[in-house]
């Protein structure tokens, strides 16, 4: 994710980015300049003399704002919808490290420190669900190697070539950390009471997955999608056709500039309507992760 400062007016306007979406339609503006100046001169040179042509086409132009709404409708809608889409995965993850530093502050309160073991492998479960969760949403698998840099307990040690080898690798972290709450509770560390909350605490780790697995699983659908590229690719194909009698050469900027406006907006969409890819304008989950380690680290040291 970009880090900026939103007051910085002058360094947007005049700085392009490696992840601004100019860089993407550079072909495709050059072409529809290429194409805007050749509707402009067969236009200038052969039309502008005839009236009736003239009159049919500001005939047109009426309809042709029509469009223009109902394509500022469906834009607006496309990007709520993809903006709302990375808002729940940031709102999910906001929910991991919350319950991940809950779960961990009440370990810390309920084992005491003669319970170093106990601790740490609590401690590592958290760190190593986060860091893998991050990479699951990457549709990455995490490697025997990496776990075991992560893990300090031989107790999870024993179970690295498990959580390697799994196909959902947070769902096997998830049990495992289930079982071992269970065996704490069989072995008197938890009381009933107890062992309820935690259950609780471990369901809410499972439904951020599963949320976030939802989002990234369910795009917008495939028929809405090309529905509004071929209505802005048609929209700006038909400008020059529409306004050039008005606006004569001065037609090919105009064309090229409401392309860009409008694809781009399309694009930031596509961006964004899936927030765990690890792209510029994507979520931090995997510096969050480090962070969920961090701090569940330093509250059961």
């Amino acid at each position: 994710m970009i880090s900026y400062s939103p007051k910085e007016w002058f360094s947007f306007v005049f700085r392009i980015h490696k992840s601004e979406t100019f860089q993407q339609l550079i072909p495709l503006l050059f072409g529809v300049a290429i194409f805007a100046a050749i509707v402009a001169f067969l236009e200038i040179e052969f039309l502008s003399s005839n009236k009736k042509m003239i009159e049919l086409v500001k005939g047109i132009s009426t309809i042709y704002t029509l469009l223009g709404f109902t394509l500022s409708l469906l834009l607006t809608f496309r990007s709520n919808s993809a903006y709302d889409r990375w808002w729940e995965g940031r709102k999910q993850w906001g929910e991991l490290t919350n319950c991940s530093r809950t779960f961990a502050s009440h370990m810390n309160a309920i084992l005491g420190e003669k319970h170093i073991e106990e601790r740490q492998i609590v401690s590592d479960y958290l760190r190593i669900y986060a860091y893998t969760l991050q990479r699951h949403l990457k549709s990455e698998k995490v490697q025997r190697e990496e776990f075991e840099t992560f893990i300090k307990t031989d107790h999870l040690k024993a179970e690295t070539i498990e959580f390697a080898s799994a196909k959902h690798q947070p769902l096997a972290i998830y049990s495992s950390l289930v079982n071992f709450v269970q065996s704490l509770f069989a072995s008197g560390k938890l009381n009933s009471q107890e062992i309820y909350h935690f259950k609780t605490e471990l369901h809410a780790l499972m439904n951020v997955c599963g949320a976030c697995e939802r989002i990234k699983n369910t795009p917008i659908p495939f028929s809405y999608s090309v529905f509004l590229k071929k209505f802005i690719f048609f929209y700006v194909m038909l400008f020059p056709l529409v306004y050039c009698v008005h606006m004569s050469y001065f037609i090919i900027p105009v064309t090229v500039f409401i392309l860009y406006v409008l694809a781009s907006i399309e694009l930031i969409a596509e961006e964004i309507e899936d927030p765990f890819n690890g792209e510029a304008n994507d979520l931090p989950t995997e510096e969050m992760a480090e962070n969920i380690g961090k701090n569940v680290s330093e509250i059961l040291r």
